[in-house]
């Protein structure tokens, strides 16, 4: 229970930040009324205590289970038994991430159900599945991870010509909500397991980083081909049905709780039922540990469902009407700096991001420090969620006048930035984009973009996940170059 109070404490300071800029808004600029408000409080406490409990079932389950899995997937010697476990492995990793649900939900509701959640959930589970069975190959074979990811960017650069702006706004968004709380410990975990036991390199510590960031290119991938077998001329960006329009103070909560448990219970099946086929087969863990795995996807379960409960009850909507309400206020210059300083703490209140920053620090072995990393992606993502709101505000700006630049100046960096940032760079691109960002940034800027006449809430509303997870990219790999021209002059030696 002491690692349950860690987690607890971990994830309250995170959401605080949060939390008392939502209260100092209610109380000054932006009231968002009695029972929004006192929504908000409750569905906080769900996140709060949902996100806790959930990190410390994914500790004794979802972790213990993909490191097994990668130990025993090296070991087997057979490219072919690594291939298919990454895409079955991938595909339900991918349908069990609340930050994909959240998404899917979202853009289900602005298209009228043109784009269903269920189109959204397996076009991107078959993106990550593929993405996975390829990033595990590299792995095996040592094949340097800018290579593939100069392709893969490629690909995609290729296909935005055929994309509306509509899916290319949601693909980018995608590729950061599939790496959330879930995803991210488990494909880390893999890598490692892969990574350690894998005689054909010795670059374990490298080989490392660079899953995660590869894999959100297959959720990119997967809505992209999606757009271009969509008929785009039936969607229309409408507003969603609110928790605001539910008479009493509980009826969102009643309303969505036992809808997201059997959501939840369906999508963490095939992961328990993987690993209870996997200890009679090769696992072969003891009693007390497989116990032990059982009663932390218990856990798991339990706390992704009041998490998502919360978020969809109480949370998000507190965040539309903040991004809404700032923005009626007429002063666009005081959207922008307050969506900087949400952009700021949003990346703190991510717990993708202390899993990966924790993985940082242990493997290189204190050589780059946790709190430097923080840093970068602190301030890179606050950029990006102010520049996202630029974007919404001022006529003229598209996604892709961005993305496209961003991502060629991250590729070209990845030439000359050392190997290990590049996986670092790409992985954390991926996780900076978590439950936090997926709710109430995305809420913020969905309430802006409702509020501004020229902007249209498919496209403007949608594209800040895309541009929060293109940040910290960019952001680790000049930390990398800094790093690079420190250790030249201190005789030092990094991976090239």
């Amino acid at each position: 229970m002491h690692l349950l109070l860690d987690k607890f404490k971990e994830i309250l300071m995170a959401v605080l930040p949060i939390t008392l800029i939502v209260i100092i808004l209610n109380f000054t600029l932006v009231p968002l009324g009695q029972t929004n408000f006192l929504r908000f409080l409750l569905g906080s406490a769900f996140v709060i205590i949902g996100l806790s409990i959930f990190l410390f079932g994914v500790d004794l389950s979802v972790t213990k289970i993909a490191n097994l899995i990668g130990h025993h997937l090296a070991r087997s010697n057979s490219i072919l038994i690594v291939l298919i476990a990454g895409l079955i492995l991938g595909f339900f990793i991918s349908i069990a991430e609340p930050d994909l649900h959240i998404l899917a939900d979202q853009v289900s509701g602005v298209t009228g159900g043109v784009i269903t959640k269920t189109s959204i959930l397996v076009t991107v589970s078959v993106g990550i599945a593929f993405m996975l069975a390829l990033g595990l190959f590299r792995i095996l074979f040592a094949i340097p991870l800018k290579i593939i990811l100069w392709v893969i960017y490629g690909v995609i650069l290729a296909l935005t010509v055929f994309t509306t702006p509509e899916f290319l706004a949601i693909s980018f968004d995608a590729s950061g909500a599939t790496t959330g709380a879930m995803a991210v410990p488990f494909i880390l975990a893999l890598a490692v397991g892969v990574a350690s036991q894998n005689k054909k390199t010795q670059r374990s510590e490298e080989d490392s980083f660079g899953l995660v960031g590869l894999i959100s290119t297959g959720a990119i991938l997967g809505v992209l081909v999606l757009g271009m077998l969509t008929k785009t001329e039936n969607l229309t960006g409408i507003q969603i049905e609110s928790a605001a329009e539910y008479p009493r103070l509980l009826s969102p909560f009643l309303h969505h709780l036992p809808v997201i448990a059997k959501e939840i219970a369906l999508a963490l099946f095939p992961i328990i039922l993987i690993f209870i086929l996997g200890q009679k087969l090769v696992f072969k863990v003891s009693k007390k540990v497989y116990r032990s795995i059982l009663l932390g996807s218990l856990y798991t379960f339990l706390g992704l469902v009041l998490f998502l409960t919360g978020v969809n009850a109480g949370f998000m909507e507190a965040g539309e009407i903040a991004g809404r309400g700032l923005h009626e206020l007429g002063y666009p210059w005081l959207t922008v700096l307050i969506s900087f300083i949400l952009g700021l703490v949003v990346i703190l209140a991510e717990p993708a991001v202390y899993v990966l920053t924790r993985q940082i620090e242990e493997i290189t072995s204190g050589h780059i420090k946790r709190k430097v990393v923080l840093i970068a992606l602190s301030i890179g993502v606050a950029f990006a969620v102010a520049l996202s709101v630029v974007r919404i505000l001022v006529p003229g700006f598209e996604l892709w006048h961005f993305l496209l630049p961003g991502y060629i100046i991250a590729i070209v960096l990845s030439t000359i930035v050392p190997n290990l940032f590049v996986g670092i760079a790409f992985d954390s691109g991926g996780v900076a984009s978590g439950p936090m960002t997926a709710t109430f940034i995305m809420a913020f800027a969905k309430g802006v973009a409702d509020s501004t006449p020229d902007a249209d809430v498919l496209i403007d509303g949608f594209g800040i996940i895309a541009m929060v997870a293109m940040a910290p990219i960019l952001a680790l790999q000049i930390l990398g170059l800094i790093y690079k021209t420190k250790s030249v002059k201190g005789g030092l030696k990094l991976n090239e």
